[in-house]
């Protein structure tokens, strides 16, 4: 049984990583954090790590940024891996994950959806093929009460698509200022927000004459937490170092 930590629990992710946790039988959520400190389910409720006497096995955070420090600290000081789903990090956060996955295991991913990996996978192999011939653009939407722009998720994309080809693209965010023509080392990356959408990624590979489009699109939050779950089992036995869905990708393929 994997014992989790679950962070911000009382958000929407939060509640949809309860539920997909409680239809199985090979972990429980053992307490929950949350800056509001309620208890809205049948484990306790911190306001922060340092009010937590228990040891959990693994740590899920579904929080924002300010909670890292706070993460980490627990995590290092009891040997606690973590899978980090919060995305809108700085490169100086970014920073401590690598540290800490010098002496933990982190699993770290801006999109948790196995879906949306599949599709980086896929892109890669596109990129390949066509990204020295066709111009490659990214449109990522969202709800209206998403807070950072692009999405981790678009950029993880475009990401992976530079790692491919030969020379390194210069990535595009608003065009509206940028007065010449298109050069093709552009990737171009466009954000769209608006209503109760819960991810939708569309990687465009515009060529002469044809247009090859990979989509993504998630109807619900729940597979973003049936993927944090599974990462969580995953990485509860994992030495310490750097892990993503690549990772889990591989063993469900192997």
């Amino acid at each position: 049984m994997v014992n989790i930590a679950l962070v911000g629990c009382n958000g929407k992710m939060g509640h949809a990583v309860s539920a997909a946790v409680a239809k199985r039988d090979d972990c429980k959520i053992m307490f929950g954090i949350d800056l509001y400190g309620e208890s809205r389910f049948d484990f306790p409720v911190y306001d922060s790590f340092k009010a937590v006497s228990e040891k959990a096995d693994v740590i899920i955070d579904f929080s924002n940024p300010d909670s890292l420090d706070d993460i980490l600290n627990y995590a290092a000081e009891y040997s606690v891996p973590c899978v980090i789903c919060t995305t809108g990090f700085s490169k100086e956060q970014v920073d401590k994950i690598k540290l800490a996955s010098e002496k933990i295991a982190v699993f770290y991913s801006g999109n948790m959806s196995l879906g949306i990996n599949l599709l980086i996978e896929l892109t890669k192999k596109a990129a390949k093929v066509l990204g020295n011939e066709f111009d490659i653009e990214i449109i990522e939407k969202h709800h209206n009460q998403k807070v950072d722009a692009p999405s981790g998720t678009a950029l993880m994309i475009a990401e992976s698509i530079s790692e491919t080809l030969e020379e390194e693209p210069q990535f595009i965010y608003d065009r509206h200022s940028y007065r010449k023509k298109r050069a093709k080392n552009e990737i171009g990356i466009h954000s769209v927000r608006g209503g109760t959408i819960v991810g939708e990624h569309d990687v465009i590979f515009a060529g002469h004459d044809e247009v090859v489009t990979i989509s993504h699109q998630a109807q619900s939050k729940e597979v973003f937490a049936v993927g944090s779950v599974n990462a969580a089992v995953f990485l509860s036995s994992q030495n310490p170092g750097m892990y993503n869905m690549s990772n889990l990708l591989s063993e469900k393929l192997s």
